[in-house]
Protein backbone atom coordinates (compact mmCIF):
# COMPACT_ATOMS: atom_id res chain seq x y z
CA UNK A 1 0.00 0.00 0.00
CA UNK A 2 1.45 3.46 -0.72
CA UNK A 3 0.28 6.84 0.94
CA UNK A 4 1.24 10.20 -0.04
CA UNK A 5 1.15 12.50 3.22
CA UNK A 6 0.97 16.25 2.57
CA UNK A 7 1.92 19.05 5.08
CA UNK A 8 1.86 22.91 4.91
CA UNK A 9 -0.81 25.08 3.34
CA UNK A 10 -2.76 27.71 5.31
CA UNK A 11 -3.45 31.45 4.84
CA UNK A 12 -0.62 34.15 3.61
CA UNK A 13 -1.64 37.34 2.50
CA UNK A 14 -0.74 38.10 -1.32
CA UNK A 15 3.26 38.16 -1.78
CA UNK A 16 3.57 36.06 0.78
CA UNK A 17 5.43 32.76 0.48
CA UNK A 18 4.65 29.61 1.36
CA UNK A 19 5.94 25.66 1.29
CA UNK A 20 3.91 22.58 0.43
CA UNK A 21 5.95 19.13 0.97
CA UNK A 22 4.69 15.65 0.34
CA UNK A 23 6.23 12.34 1.02
CA UNK A 24 5.48 8.74 -0.01
CA UNK A 25 5.73 5.59 1.91
CA UNK A 26 4.78 2.23 1.59
CA UNK A 27 5.88 -0.43 -0.93
CA UNK A 28 7.72 1.49 -3.56
CA UNK A 29 9.71 -0.05 -5.92
CA UNK A 30 10.48 3.65 -7.43
CA UNK A 31 8.99 7.03 -8.30
CA UNK A 32 8.77 8.03 -11.84
CA UNK A 33 6.85 11.36 -11.02
CA UNK A 34 5.91 13.96 -7.92
CA UNK A 35 4.32 17.07 -8.53
CA UNK A 36 1.20 18.88 -7.42
CA UNK A 37 -2.05 20.04 -8.75
CA UNK A 38 -4.19 22.41 -7.10
CA UNK A 39 -8.38 23.03 -7.60
CA UNK A 40 -9.79 25.96 -7.25
CA UNK A 41 -13.53 26.37 -6.38
CA UNK A 42 -15.40 25.49 -9.19
CA UNK A 43 -12.50 25.00 -11.19
CA UNK A 44 -10.98 21.66 -12.62
CA UNK A 45 -7.92 20.59 -11.37
CA UNK A 46 -5.07 21.91 -12.94
CA UNK A 47 -1.17 20.94 -12.83
CA UNK A 48 0.66 23.54 -10.94
CA UNK A 49 4.31 21.71 -11.12
CA UNK A 50 5.33 18.38 -11.88
CA UNK A 51 9.24 16.72 -11.48
CA UNK A 52 9.71 14.04 -13.75
CA UNK A 53 12.86 11.44 -13.37
CA UNK A 54 15.94 13.58 -15.54
CA UNK A 55 15.32 16.28 -13.73
CA UNK A 56 12.81 17.55 -16.06
CA UNK A 57 10.29 20.00 -14.33
CA UNK A 58 7.22 21.46 -15.91
CA UNK A 59 5.35 24.33 -14.41
CA UNK A 60 1.94 26.05 -14.69
CA UNK A 61 2.71 29.23 -16.64
CA UNK A 62 0.96 30.75 -14.16
CA UNK A 63 3.23 29.65 -11.64
CA UNK A 64 6.60 30.38 -13.52
CA UNK A 65 9.18 32.09 -11.82
CA UNK A 66 7.14 31.70 -8.31
CA UNK A 67 7.05 28.56 -7.64
CA UNK A 68 9.94 26.04 -7.56
CA UNK A 69 9.63 21.92 -7.06
CA UNK A 70 11.84 19.82 -5.99
CA UNK A 71 12.23 16.26 -5.11
CA UNK A 72 14.59 14.30 -2.40
CA UNK A 73 14.61 11.02 -3.85
CA UNK A 74 16.49 9.44 -0.52
CA UNK A 75 13.45 10.41 0.99
CA UNK A 76 10.30 9.75 -1.80
CA UNK A 77 9.47 13.63 -1.37
CA UNK A 78 9.01 16.78 -3.25
CA UNK A 79 8.84 20.64 -2.06
CA UNK A 80 6.65 23.12 -3.16
CA UNK A 81 8.38 26.57 -2.72
CA UNK A 82 5.14 29.13 -3.80
CA UNK A 83 6.50 32.87 -3.28
CA UNK A 84 4.86 35.77 -4.94
CA UNK A 85 1.53 34.41 -4.11
CA UNK A 86 -1.63 35.77 -5.39
CA UNK A 87 -5.29 35.33 -4.63
CA UNK A 88 -5.63 33.53 -7.55
CA UNK A 89 -3.07 31.19 -6.27
CA UNK A 90 -6.14 30.10 -3.72
CA UNK A 91 -6.70 26.29 -3.57
CA UNK A 92 -6.70 22.82 -2.59
CA UNK A 93 -3.49 21.78 -3.64
CA UNK A 94 -3.23 18.10 -4.45
CA UNK A 95 0.26 16.15 -4.58
CA UNK A 96 0.59 13.36 -7.00
CA UNK A 97 2.93 10.23 -8.16
CA UNK A 98 3.34 8.12 -10.49
CA UNK A 99 4.92 5.02 -8.41
CA UNK A 100 5.90 2.05 -9.57
CA UNK A 101 5.45 -0.87 -6.73
CA UNK A 102 7.16 -3.76 -8.90
CA UNK A 103 8.94 -4.10 -12.23
CA UNK A 104 5.38 -4.13 -13.85
CA UNK A 105 3.29 -1.85 -11.89
CA UNK A 106 3.02 1.56 -12.10
CA UNK A 107 0.09 3.58 -10.29
CA UNK A 108 -1.30 6.90 -9.75
CA UNK A 109 -1.35 8.30 -6.71
CA UNK A 110 -2.82 11.21 -4.52
CA UNK A 111 -2.56 12.85 -1.33
CA UNK A 112 -5.16 14.12 0.61
CA UNK A 113 -5.37 17.72 -0.19
CA UNK A 114 -4.13 20.93 1.69
CA UNK A 115 -5.67 24.30 1.58
CA UNK A 116 -3.75 27.53 0.28
CA UNK A 117 -5.81 30.97 0.77
CA UNK A 118 -4.21 34.12 -0.27
CA UNK A 119 -5.95 37.17 1.00
CA UNK A 120 -5.87 40.50 -0.99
Amino acid sequence: QVQLVESGGGLVQAGGSLTLSCAASGSIFGIHVMGYYRQAPGKLRELVAVSENGGIENYADSVKGRFTISRDDSKNSVLLQMSSLKPEDTGVYYCHAKILTSWTSRNDYWGQGTQVTVSS
